[in-house]
């Protein structure tokens, strides 16, 4: 039998040509390929996978098997929010206020039972000391310098600068508007004269018994026109009056959930109006009431020292100095103790008063 050789078959010329020439047949992978691809997938990086946007516009998250690939803690930083503005003066500075005050207080207390125990202007005891005007009013002087020495000292450790620049001092803004200030305490004198005309106050009230004590006169002017017009402007419209404006402030941003206003370029807190006008009218009350028992009380003098205080109140927020304030204050007193002196002929007849 003769062998039989099969042809080998051949190519399909219809399926050559469908072909392109450029298309390179694609090499038969061997085993030494497969290792090499195995590594190449190995070193390349996969993504992570990512869910989608939630409907309601969240961002995205890892999804689970992504996740556990991350550090502990990545994705959970916390950023905490900035601190909010430290607004000066507060509550806290008005409590140390009173304070250092009581502090001095007791300070005068003991250097006025020095002055007894060596006599001093003839006095040995107490009650000829109620009826002395150097120890009435020198112990009150005393009792002031010591409390805006004790404030330029221990306030500047809890503000961070001095006690004068904390309170809003601020001498120039009142020097360039030095006119208006003189005008404003001429505003307050005319009401007082109106206000003796239309509700005068009582005859031989307690500060008239003051005055008519020998030699009191020259000392209460002196110290009605520096001491007395600086220290209750710093209790009052230096540190309660700002106080009041911040705390107004923080409550209607706690109602309304806002966040607090930047504060001013100063360093200091920007107040709206409603704060302003709430602590001008707080603040005017217990400044009459502390004077009304020089005037026995009598609601003329009261309304009036009301209206006083909502002027320096103005004035010590509009200008943002309190020795603005401080001015109009002295310049009133000033004003009021000329008239007196006129009335009286040069203070020689305390009886016309």
């Amino acid at each position: 039998m003769s062998a039989t050789i099969d042809p080998i078959p051949e190519k399909d010329a219809s399926s050559e040509e469908g072909q392109s020439p450029n298309v390179r047949p694609e090499p038969v992978a061997t085993h030494e390929d497969a290792d090499s691809s195995c590594s190449d997938q190995s070193r390349t990086e996969v993504p992570l996978p990512i869910e989608t946007i939630a409907e309601d516009g969240t961002a995205p998250f890892l999804a689970p098997e992504a996740a556990a690939l991350l550090p502990l803690f990545e994705n959970y930083e916390y950023v905490p929010p900035p601190p909010p503005p430290r607004r000066k003066p507060d509550f806290a500075d008005c409590v140390l206020f009173v304070l250092i005050g009581i502090g001095a207080f007791f300070c005068s207390g003991l250097l006025m039972l020095a002055a007894l125990h060596f006599h001093l202007f003839g006095v040995s005891n107490l009650n000829q000391a109620n009826g002395e005007i150097h120890y009435r009013i020198g112990s009150q002087v005393v009792w002031y310098v010591l409390t805006l020495a004790f404030s330029a000292l221990v306030f500047p450790l809890a503000w961070r600068r001095s006690f004068f620049q904390g309170i809003q001092w601020r001498a120039g803004a009142a020097g360039v508007r030095i006119w208006r200030l003189i005008g404003a305490a001429v505003a307050c004198f005319g009401a007082a004269i109106l206000d003796e005309l239309l509700m005068p106050g009582p005859d031989n009230a307690p500060i008239d018994e003051t005055f008519r004590m020998p030699g009191a006169v020259w000392p209460l002017f002196a110290f009605g026109v520096t001491l007395a017009p600086l220290i209750e402007e710093i209790a009052f419209r230096g540190l309660l009056l700002p106080s009041l404006c911040t705390a107004w402030d923080w409550i209607r941003e706690q109602v309304t959930h806002t966040p607090p206003p930047a504060l001013a370029e100063d360093g200091f807190p920007r107040w709206s109006v409603a704060a302003m006008v709430f602590a001008s009218v707080v603040v005017s009350a217990p400044f009459a009431l502390m004077h009304a028992p020089q005037t026995a009380y009598s609601i003329g003098p009261f309304l009036l020292l009301v209206c006083v205080s909502l002027v320096l109140c103005w004035v010590r927020l509009g200008i943002r100095s309190l020795a603005a304030s401080v001015m109009v204050h002295a310049t009133y007193n000033l004003l009021l103790f000329s008239m007196m002196a006129l009335g009286t002929g040069g203070f020689r007849h305390l009886d016309k008063m």
